[in-house]
């Protein structure tokens, strides 16, 4: 089974975990693909600081009270969230180093990217919108080695990677409506094709409703 998502809220990512971890050992193996998607294409290229930017945009961050309290039931605190970023260079990141073509010893699955730059963001106050920043995140937590960090910055700087990036994000508005994250698109798959409909849902949702459709989609591969 495959499950995409596009999303960039920590506690959703952890439920989804959750959900996968429970459900491993039950049924058909999980693969968990996340795809880009950008809240805000207006953000400032160098990220805004994240009240400043609440402030301008809603009147402030009252609406992240909740996100924050069902984060910290799931292991996701947000102790340092300072700047909201501007995320298409995290994305050519991911792109860049899940690259089938990209000659490596061993390369980061794109949930793997989202947890190191989510902890990144989140907890450690880093600004993920900066070349430089996502180029330390690769080196220390997504394997990009000392000798491959000038390509990866060098790519990065360019905006190489923006063209896809922004093209993919297109195909899922227009291919299933995506107006907003988080987002997921449930599917199975057997020997290499697709079993039946996906399942295309929005909003956070429960360990429990995930493991709901893992299973009714683990019957249809029986």
């Amino acid at each position: 089974m495959s499950t995409a998502a596009s999303s960039k809220r920590i506690s959703v990512t952890k439920k989804l975990n959750a959900a996968v971890a429970s459900f491993e050992g039950k049924g058909a193996p999980i693969d968990v693909e996340w795809k880009p998607y950008m809240i805000d294409p207006g953000t400032k290229t160098d990220g805004e600081e994240f009240e400043a930017y609440n402030v301008r945009r809603w009147g402030g961050s009252g609406w992240t009270h909740s996100l924050k309290r069902s984060g910290r039931k799931v292991g996701a605190n947000f102790d340092n969230w300072v700047t909201w970023p501007n995320t298409l260079k995290a994305h050519q990141l991911i792109a860049y180093v899940t690259d089938p073509d990209r000659a490596a010893d061993s390369k980061p699955t794109t949930a793997e990217c989202n947890a190191a730059i989510f902890d990144a963001m989140y907890e450690c106050g880093e600004n993920v919108s900066l070349g430089d920043t996502l180029v330390k995140i690769a080196r220390e937590r997504l394997g990009v080695t000392e000798d491959e960090a000038p390509k990866l910055r060098s790519h990065l700087q360019s905006n190489a990677g923006a063209k896809d990036v922004l093209k993919e994000i297109q195909t899922g508005r227009r291919r299933y409506n995506i107006e907003g994250v988080p987002y997921f698109i449930v599917g199975a798959e057997q020997g290499g094709s697709k079993v039946g409909r996906p399942y295309g849902f929005s909003g956070a949702q429960d360990a429990s409703t995930f493991v709901e459709i893992f299973e009714e989609l683990s019957e249809k591969l029986a």
